[in-house]
């Protein structure tokens, strides 16, 4: 098949769609602690979908797997494994740098390193910098770490106008520390994609279309990632002694003494309703990110498939992709309301720039095609 950037792009920038709105659904669910609606997102995310849509779009996924390198099924997994853990120590970043500085300084860091490292790691980056078009798509990713940068400054900048403070445990140096940790780790997706390359081989080799010969290896890679996320939830759940949520459909609160017998008929009927827990929805709501966020490293795996030679772009365009709608997304939700207009212009300017990046980016795979 011959590589087709301008679909690329527009793969990844579906990707990116799935990837900044799959955390809405989240937002319907009710009385569940964190670990519990992760875990059951997490288990449509990263075991059902892979293997449901593998298993349609690639003929003999299993016998794929079987016949996959084992040192490409062993990296692929730790890789993804490694992810898992970056994904969890991002929060850490949040907390002491707030959400739009931690956000824009991991993501950038994610950004870099998944981009730079698989390149580096086959040896070949001296190479692909020494030409002209290798060097416009280092130029499109510098282009996307500026964009980031400029977009971490306006939700900084609209936190401070909002509040007039930063957040409650707001350390600069703890917190580039661990972003730096949560973005590299995070960037290991990178690895594990590019470390799984020969598990898509041989999906092609057994027939598979190319377009999704990348499916057989997020089978690998998000089991990597399940694991290091079931395990924090579980140990969350006894610490919380949270566990019990998975399949109550009541919350044991204490009883309200009421002031008079009508009091209590009142009061009764009121901690029945606060105490219920719609589990149904929970879980409804749960598939449905759980679902979305997958779709994210679907049109990913396919948008791989279309990037040519400079494939190890990818990254970029997923990193600058996500940051735009999920910018649009606090737009539509109104998060940018009582920001000053200064700030909203700086907004405006980072998603123009990351807009760019991906044009940049682009044009570097149409010359190297």
């Amino acid at each position: 098949m011959t590589p087709n950037p301008l679909l690329g792009v527009v793969y990844h920038w579906t990707g990116g769609l799935a990837a900044g709105s799959f955390y809405v659904p989240y937002k319907a669910v009710r009385k569940w602690s964190w670990e519990t609606y992760w875990l059951v997102g997490g288990v449509f995310s990263w075991l059902i979908a892979p293997w449901v849509l593998a298993s349609i779009m690639v003929p003999n996924v299993v016998a794929v797997l079987v016949e996959s390198p084992p040192r490409a099924m062993c990296w692929a997994f730790f890789w993804g494994a490694m992810w898992g853990v970056g994904g969890l120590t991002f929060g850490l970043s949040v907390r002491y740098m707030g959400m739009s500085l931690g956000y824009a300084v991991a993501l950038g860091y994610c950004a870099v390193f998944g981009t730079l490292m698989p390149p580096i790691f086959k040896g070949t980056f001296l190479a692909m910098l020494s030409t002209a078009k290798g060097s416009i798509i280092v130029g499109g990713m510098l282009v996307c770490v500026a964009g980031i940068a400029i977009c971490g400054m306006a939700g900084r900048a609209r936190d401070r106008e909002k509040s007039r403070a930063g957040p409650a445990e707001f350390s600069f140096f703890k917190g580039i520390l661990v972003a730096t940790l949560a973005g590299i780790l995070s960037a290991s997706m990178s690895y594990a994609m590019t470390a799984g390359d020969p598990i898509g081989q041989v999906a092609v080799a057994k027939g598979a279309p190319v377009l999704w010969s990348g499916l057989p290896k997020l089978i690998v890679i998000l089991a990597g990632g399940f694991v290091t996320n079931f395990v924090w939830c579980v140990f969350l759940n006894f610490k919380n002694r949270t566990g019990r949520e998975y399949f109550s459909a009541r919350l044991d609160e204490a009883p309200v003494e009421p002031s008079s017998e009508v009091g209590a008929v009142a009061t009764a009927v009121a901690q029945r309703t606060a105490t219920r827990v719609p589990l149904v929805a929970n879980y409804a709501f749960c598939a449905m990110a759980g679902v979305t966020w997958y779709l994210q490293f679907f049109f990913y795996s396919m948008g791989e498939t279309q990037m040519g030679a400079y494939q190890f772009s990818s990254w970029t365009l997923h990193m600058a992709s996500i940051i735009i709608f999920s910018t649009l997304w606090g737009i539509a939700l109104r998060e940018w309301k009582g920001a000053s207009t200064r700030t909203k212009r700086l907004i405006s300017l980072g998603l123009a720039v990351l807009i760019a990046s991906t044009l940049v980016v682009g044009l570097g795979n149409y010359i190297g095609k």
